[in-house]
């Protein structure tokens, strides 16, 4: 299997030397959750970076970024622009965080602030899919989160995957061609805990102080990433 990775923003220069750039988050996560054949090549697009053809990926992933899916900077533009010709292509796509909303907004629903402000350290969602490959048998999944957007609406043919209280539309499929996620696989407490940090005065110190608590009680970020790779390689219809 052959995975696009589109990295949508670059790493902190302070915390770069230990987590390397988001790409390569993502490449540890699938390895460790088993896709020890895949092959990862990964493009930067606020640098403008992109295959020459799509054709040859069985995937393509869009990472988070700081900026907003909805944005009018040129290379979100572009973006979305390329995202919707791999969505008319039946490309598969997996989406996480702006890139769950990203590709939300190019199926034509609705993203912006949300209501309830800041999601941030750990939260946990109800899964409704129990017909997902490796879906969580609890039918509970906890993942990170740093995130003030969100997809405010379903888009049209998509599933309902995730969701809780403060993340309606935590994450959704379409049929066998999109899988996305409002939280962060990839994430570890450590690099939680830097964001947290970073944001310390503008989340406030209540917000603050209950997100790093949050992050002692692990996550299902291995999990997700074992989901992924069954819907890209189709594991539901073998």
């Amino acid at each position: 299997m052959k995975l696009c990775i589109l990295e949508n923003d670059d790493l902190d220069p302070a915390i770069a030397p230990t987590y390397t750039r988001y790409g390569a988050m993502f490449e540890r996560l699938f390895l460790d959750a088993g896709a020890i054949d895949w092959q990862f090549d990964i493009f930067n697009t606020p640098r403008a970076e992109y295959p020459v053809s799509f054709a040859r990926y069985d995937a393509v992933l869009l990472t988070g970024s700081k900026a907003d899916s909805f944005s009018q900077e040129p290379w979100v533009v572009e973006l979305r622009q390329r995202v919707s010709e791999l969505l008319d292509q039946k490309m598969k796509l997996l989406g996480i965080c702006f890139g769950h909303q990203l590709i939300a907004l190019c199926l034509g629903a609705k993203v912006g602030r949300a209501p309830q402000g800041w999601g941030v350290g750990r939260m946990s969602y109800d899964w409704h899919a129990a017909d997902i490959p490796l879906a969580p048998e609890d039918k509970k999944m906890s993942l990170l989160v740093s995130h003030q957007d969100q997809v405010l609406e379903l888009p049209e043919e998509a599933t309902l995957l995730a969701s809780n209280n403060h993340c309606p539309i935590a994450a959704y499929s379409v049929g066998d061609e999109v899988f996305c996620v409002q939280g962060h696989p990839e994430f570890e407490a450590g690099y939680s805990s830097f964001l947290l940090e970073k944001r310390r005065d503008r989340l406030g110190e209540p917000m603050y102080t209950s997100a790093m608590a949050s992050l002692q009680h692990g996550h299902d970020g291995l999990s997700v990433a074992k989901m992924m790779i069954a819907f890209v390689e189709d594991q539901g219809n073998t």
